[in-house]
């Protein structure tokens, strides 16, 4: 079994058309793992799929994308659902970083991050992670430092996606810096 497989199968179901499987999020993004296991059920791919196999998928992936807590699962970040997933506030580094495409450049500069069709910002806590997410639109793409600090001393939220991922609503303009090259030696 390809766990990367199921991986972006679950995403897909519990970030982008929840619908389309008939599941019922509930406003913090849990679904229930039987409601889970019995719309994968009506696939012929996943028709033998079990709990252990999602557990497995969770233990292995480097991502950590989803989390099971009792009898539910979620998914920790990436939503693009209409409904809101609340998340709780937290604290973040003094620094986070975000890697994107130089066409967008303009666009930031002017109105800031925002989520686009996802439901939050997606930030990094460290330079290497957020120039592999920059390279999904970039070959060499351009760090965005976000000064926290000052963010939510602004009025910002952050939310705590996973280990690496963090999350806001938006970031106005001026609390982001693009990182120079000789930054990061």
């Amino acid at each position: 079994m390809s766990y990367t497989k199921l991986s972006k199968e679950v995403s897909y179901a519990l970030r982008h058309a929840p619908w389309e499987y008939e599941l019922e999020l509930d406003k913090n993004g849990w679904v229930s793992i039987d409601q889970l296991l019995q719309a994968l059920h009506q696939t012929t791919e996943w028709k033998y799929i079990e709990f252990s196999d999602l557990k497995m998928m969770i233990d292995n992936s480097e991502k950590k994308r989803h989390e099971i807590e009792g009898s539910s699962i979620r998914a920790l970040y990436g939503h693009s659902v209409p409904m809101q997933i609340v998340k709780e506030a937290a604290i973040p580094p003094k620094f986070l970083y975000h890697g994107t495409a130089h066409n967008f450049l303009p666009s930031i500069e002017k109105s800031g991050l925002s989520p686009m069709s996802r439901q939050y910002v997606h930030l990094s806590e460290d330079i290497e992670t957020a120039s592999l997410v920059g390279k999904r639109k970039d070959r060499n793409p351009i760090i965005l430092v976000i000064d926290t600090e000052n963010a939510r001393a602004k009025g910002t939220n952050f939310y705590l996606g996973n280990e690496k991922v963090w999350l806001a609503d938006n970031i106005p303009s001026k609390f982001l810096e693009v990182l120079k090259n000789e930054d990061t030696l």
